[in-house]
């Protein structure tokens, strides 16, 4: 069956981001010259995903406003002899969906990721897709590009999720959801027999974490519905990956090529560092504010 199908949760508070994030989405931040969102997007454009549903929640409109058509903006652009093209979704032939994750009573914060993904049920209606976090930005070099190659793989070996991974740094494996290979061993392209969420570094599985990039067949969502909340009340997707292994389903992962860069704009630290590889390599201004920076470092 054709995968054509991507579900992007940005329902997330970003607490880690305030004060920038108190009246807008950090999906919304920018990044170089577009928001993080657009980015990823954009990515499963090019991948060939056309029918994209946001599960949004609290405070999020303003992703619904950057991707609906804007007649009154396009035609002033239009008489200034500027254009919006990268933003023409509709004569791309795009559908954009929306359904949003309601805090739970009792709560005061979203039921966790898994729930996000539940939230999509109707809309995938049987068919497998793409998850692709909205925070996360996917930057690949020349070739098949990192989703392609995921589609590829769940095609070809039957499984029921097929996840992106990539090799983390010693030490850092508390910040990701980290695999398990079967046997121990792992090449690009490799069944898992265990996923655990940031897992201390010492009881790290192995060195592999969650790139943000998955794809589940329907059968995620009886995952879901058997998985209890964690700890902290939340519903989290590598818990339900866990009980779709236990169930008997296969799951894969695709490793990232050393090329390809993950961007997680989870905090400052790596907001900023994101903002300044995106704008050292722009087309327009990389040149020029390469010149300066190391003018200013000169001075430092």
């Amino acid at each position: 069956m054709e995968i054509e199908k991507v579900v992007i949760p940005v329902a997330g508070l970003g607490t880690s981001l305030l004060p920038a994030t108190k009246s807008q989405p950090k999906e919304m931040l920018p990044v170089g010259r577009k928001p993080v969102v657009q980015y990823v997007v954009e990515e499963m454009i090019e991948q060939g995903l056309k029918k994209i549903l946001f599960v949004t929640g609290k405070d999020k409109r303003t992703i619904e406003d950057h991707f609906d058509r804007d007649p009154e903006l396009q035609n002033y652009l239009s008489e200034s002899d500027h254009t919006l093209d990268e933003l023409d979704y509709e004569r791309e032939g795009v559908k954009f969906f929306y359904t949003r994750q309601i805090i739970p009573s009792g709560h005061i914060t979203p039921a966790g990721i898994g729930d996000a993904i539940s939230r999509a049920e109707d809309f995938v209606a049987g068919e497998p897709f793409v998850v692709a976090f909205g925070d996360t930005i996917i930057k690949s070099g020349n070739h098949a590009g990192l989703v392609r190659r995921m589609i590829k793989s769940h095609r070809e070996n039957g499984s029921s999720c097929t996840i992106a991974v990539v090799e983390v740094l010693q030490g850092e494996e508390n910040q990701y959801g980290i695999v398990e290979p079967v046997n121990g061993e792992s090449e690009d392209d490799f069944e898992i027999a265990h996923i655990v969420e940031k897992p201390a570094p010492e009881n790290a599985p192995s060195n592999l974490g969650v790139a943000a990039r998955y794809i589940f067949n329907p059968e995620i969502f009886t995952a879901l519905k058997r998985t209890s909340p964690s700890y902290r009340g939340k519903l989290e997707l590598t818990d339900a990956i866990s009980t779709l292994i236990k169930m008997g389903h296969s799951v894969r992962c695709i490793k990232l090529y050393p090329e390809e860069l993950r961007y997680d704009i989870g905090d400052f630290e790596s907001y900023f560092k994101s903002f300044i590889d995106f704008t050292l390599f722009d087309q327009r201004y990389g040149y020029l504010l390469r010149q300066y920076l190391q003018k200013r470092l000169r001075q430092f």
